[in-house]
Parts: structure tokens; C-alpha cells; sequence
């Protein structure tokens, strides 16, 4: 069979300023370089004010509209844990996770409303998604390794790719797609993300090349 023979459908999600629109768009041009079809949609909201960010991104020739249903999605990539959460109805059974563990708590949490609570955010992630399809990656580690937490999402690119969470997609593509969009000004920083922050990741599918 083909890699073209049905779609993989993969939701980014994150709060805004962390780059998860440009990270689609990272792995949408990484999919067309395999010469894949990709249907893309996009949702912004609030991301100025830190509100959710997320897009469905859908490669292969079995994508017959831009968004993803209910409980299909083969994996969500999260640049932040609650924003897994918010997307877990999304996932299909057996899919995976790809989510970093730096908190960004909302402005509720500090002025009265619900607690943020990351151990229990994490511990319900463990639980929904199963050990074996969960890839947590180190976001500490990371920016101690790049000097920033600017490149999170580029970070988190690259872990997916290696845990298989892209389906087609790999960290080649992913590199060609970087080399082709992002600036000449922060092109090396990107491109380290992308590879030498590859042992942040500390909890992964059995037997996956970290």
C-alpha cells in the first residue's frame, strides 16, 4: 500500500505566541516536498491574548476536507499539556500524543478561578492515551540545551517526527520544510531544535528511537 493510500490527520494545538501556526505550516510544506496532498484549517481565537491556538493539518490523498472528525485524528501534537487535553475527543484510539510539559496557566487560574494543576493534567493524559502512545518532551531540558524556549515548537516537530506521530513525514522532511520557510536570522537556532534537542524527550512509545 502506498503512504499515499489514505490520510493522516494530525491537530497541532497550543496557546498563542508559541508558534503552533507556524509549525503547521512547517509540517504542511514538509508533507507536500513527499509530494503528498495536505488539507489545512486553522483556528486563532484569542492567541494574542493567550488564547487557544490549533490547527488540523490532513496529508495524503484520503483527506477529502480540510478538518478532522471526532475521534479520527492519528495523533495531537501539544505545546501545551491542558491544550492536549482540550483536544483529546479529537483522537482516534491507538493515536498518539506528542505534548511538552511547561504549563502556560491562564490568567483565570491567578485571579480566583480553577486551580492549574500539571500532575493532574499529566496523570489524566497517562491514563486517556496509554503509556505506550504518549511522548512527553522535557521543555526545561530543551531550553537549557538552545539557550530559549522560543523554538518549543520546532522541538516538538522534530520529537513527533522521531516517535512516528507524523506518519509519512520525517525529520529530513521537516528540515527541507525549515531550510525553505524560516529566516536566515534564526535558521541555525531552528535547525538545532529540530536536532540536537532530541533526548527531551522522556517518555515514549516502546522501543522508539528517541
Amino acid at each position: 500500500m502506498s503512504e499515499t493510500a489514505r490520510s493522516t490527520d494530525i491537530i497541532l494545538a497550543g496557546v498563542g505566541g508559541q508558534g503552533a501556526v507556524l509549525a503547521s505550516k512547517l509540517l504542511a510544506r514538509a508533507a507536500m516536498g513527499r509530494g503528498l496532498p495536505v488539507r489545512t484549517a486553522e483556528t486563532i481565537g484569542m492567541a494574542q491574548r493567550g488564547g487557544s491556538v490549533f490547527s488540523h493539518v490532513r496529508l495524503g490523498e484520503g483527506a477529502r476536507s480540510p478538518l478532522i472528525g471526532r475521534g479520527r485524528a492519528d495523533a495531537i501534537v501539544a505545546f501545551e499539556p491542558a491544550e492536549a487535553v482540550r483536544q483529546l475527543p479529537f483522537l482516534r484510539p491507538g493515536g498518539m500524543v506528542v505534548t511538552c510539559d511547561a504549563p502556560v496557566v491562564p490568567v483565570s487560574a491567578a485571579t480566583g478561578g480553577p486551580a492549574y494543576d500539571l500532575p493532574a493534567i499529566m496523570g489524566y493524559l497517562r491514563e486517556r492515551v496509554g503509556a505506550g502512545s504518549l511522548a512527553v518532551v522535557d521543555a526545561a531540558a530543551a531550553e537549557r540545551e538552545l539557550g530559549t524556549a522560543r523554538v518549543l515548537n520546532v522541538v516538538l516537530l522534530g520529537a513527533a517526527a522521531r516517535v512516528g506521530a507524523l506518519g509519512p513525514v520525517t525529520v529530513a522532511d521537516l528540515e527541507a520544510a525549515v531550510r525553505a520557510t524560516v529566516s536566515p536570522r534564526f535558521l541555525d537556532l531552528d535547525l538545532l531544535a529540530l536536532h540536537r534537542a532530541k533526548g527531551t524527550v522522556t517518555f515514549a512509545r516502546a522501543g522508539v528511537q528517541k
